[in-house]
């Protein structure tokens, strides 16, 4: 029974959506919020974006050229979590 509700949990956090995103070029930022004990907290995924024939994939994988890219969305996402901490109730610290 634990293993079914672990598995309904997964799909339930599957469907979610970041309620954030941001993209410059190929990089892209998803924002995600995560309640805790404590309340609402950002958590932050960062991929590459990729054509594998027609179909658009993602990489967690960067090569040197997508390094200035990859700190600029990174930076631009943790404007966004401070601009944004009041919203979610997370604490700017």
């Amino acid at each position: 029974m634990a293993t079914q509700q672990r598995g309904s949990k997964q799909s339930q956090e599957a469907k979610s959506k970041p309620v954030h995103e941001i993209r410059l070029g190929k990089i892209k930022a998803a924002i995600w919020a995560n309640e805790t004990d404590t309340g609402i907290r950002h958590n932050v995924t960062l991929g590459r974006l990729y054509k594998d024939g027609e179909e658009w994939k993602t990489s967690a994988t960067f090569g040197r050229e997508d390094l200035p890219l990859v700190g600029k969305v990174a930076d631009m996402a943790h404007t966004w979590i401070f601009q944004h901490a009041g919203d979610h109730g997370e604490l700017n610290t």
